[in-house]
């Protein structure tokens, strides 16, 4: 289970605060509601009336990092995942904007995930905005606003939650690292392929395919 950010007793600075979610930059702090207090609502009020993707980090409302050529790349993959998995009907594949409640005070919003039917209750797709569950598989598409120490948080996150596999994909480095366990992952670049093993083994990927999508330009 995570540890909270906030100590009720121990007035923190924003500094401090900053430093606990990994270094980000202030701008993707919200600071209304107060750090701390934040809860599933207003995860939800803020995506209807701003259509803003924010995580909740421990009562902190975190914007989600995202950018243009980050969207290309989810969007071109998650096309490529969903078609495996409709064919040979595995579960169901979320984009971007699929937020998950992973603890009682973490919510995550891979950019994209892979739920097995196993772990739907009922086998079913839930009714919730924020189901409570934990994807077998989360994507995460880099942006320049990232840290490598959010990025560390975020995957203590999901693989305590009962998360199997971990990609982080950098478009800048184009190079695809996958986690197993939330502290070791192996690098690949653009001239190998990659497997979804051990969530989705038969599923294969080209990098040098998935990159060269921001290699494109009008004929």
């Amino acid at each position: 289970m995570a540890t909270d950010l906030t100590e009720p007793s121990t007035p923190e600075t924003m500094a401090d605060l900053l430093k606990r979610l990994g270094g980000i930059p202030p701008r993707r702090v919200r600071l209304v509601p107060a750090p701390g207090t934040a809860t599933e609502a207003d995860v939800l009020a803020l995506e209807r009336r701003y259509n803003r993707l924010f995580e909740l980090v421990d009562g902190v409302l975190v914007e989600k990092a995202m950018g243009y050529r980050e969207s290309l790349l989810a969007l071109w993959l998650g096309s490529k995942l969903l078609d495996f998995v409709t064919r040979h009907r595995q579960g169901l594949v979320a984009g971007a904007d699929g937020m998950l409640r992973l603890s009682l005070r973490r919510i995550r919003i891979p950019d994209i995930s892979f739920i097995s039917w196993s772990r739907l209750p009922g086998g079913k797709i839930p009714k919730k905005p924020i189901p409570n569950l934990a994807p077998d598989w989360a994507i995460e598409i880099l942006s320049k606003s990232n840290t490598a120490k959010e990025m560390a948080i975020k995957r203590r996150d999901y693989f305590a939650a009962g998360v199997f596999l971990v990609w982080e994909i950098d478009p800048e480095d184009r190079t695809v690292t996958v986690y197993t366990d939330p502290k070791q992952g192996q690098s690949f670049d653009s001239s190998q392929t990659l497997t979804g093993a051990p969530v989705l083994p038969g599923f294969k990927l080209s990098l040098k395919e998935l990159f060269g999508e921001l290699d494109n330009a009008a004929p």
